[in-house]
């Protein structure tokens, strides 16, 4: 059975993405959850884990750490999953928006930081920071348009851009930002998700008891 490592869910949107993955998959798992607001939370996460991050994944003897790294490992193990897709073309794109997704958007990570329980007026929306927003929305547009036929999610069914657009969608939410059309539509869908809501609901659970 894997055991994945996790930050607060209330905060932690790099860990959010492969329990995502894990929960669409519908795969068992143990998680095991490190308050990152703890003291010590830094010294327990490097005793597990060298780099000093989160999430981590461990399956069997075996560690995987970044969430693209596991995101990827996952794939390869459950290949009738489709985490990406299956053809070369559709493929190339959806790691294509995902290594976006994972190395870009700086000012959007630090305007908007992850607070999944909590409601902030938007940010002030500088020129460069409507610009990565823009890019964001239209990325779900264009992907959305192409395979609305084919499913709710961007490349129709559920894949690994979805997870790595999840702490986005709670993002865009907790800061008020306003969607429309296919992209409202697509935030909608993915927040209504069972897994979504399992996470939001452990992430308020958490911030009652830091109260």
């Amino acid at each position: 059975m894997f055991t994945l490592f996790i930050g607060s869910k209330n905060l932690s949107s790099w860990s959010l993405r492969p329990w995502l993955v894990l929960k669409m998959l519908d795969e068992p798992f143990e998680e095991q959850l490190i308050d990152l607001t703890a003291p010590g939370a830094s010294q327990k996460i490097l005793a597990i884990n060298p780099a000093g991050k989160v999430p981590l994944l461990h399956d069997r003897h075996l560690k995987i750490w970044d969430s693209l790294a596991i995101c990827e490992y996952l794939a390869e193990c459950f290949p009738h999953a489709e985490l990406w897709p299956v053809g070369n073309a559709e493929r190339a794109h959806a790691r294509s928006v995902v290594a976006e997704m994972h190395s870009g958007f700086p000012l959007v990570r630090q305007a908007m930081p992850m607070d999944i329980c909590g409601q902030h007026p938007t940010p002030p929306l500088t020129t460069p920071l409507q610009r990565e927003i823009d890019r964001i929305l239209t990325i779900w547009i264009e992907l959305r348009q192409e395979h609305v036929a084919d499913g709710p999610f961007l490349f129709g069914h559920f894949t690994i851009a979805d997870a790595f657009f999840a702490p986005v969608v709670t993002r865009f939410n907790s800061y008020q930002y306003p969607l429309t059309g296919l992209a409202a539509d697509y935030a909608d869908h993915m927040l209504a998700l069972p897994a979504m809501q399992q996470w939001a609901e452990a992430a308020k659970a958490e911030t009652a008891l830091a109260c």
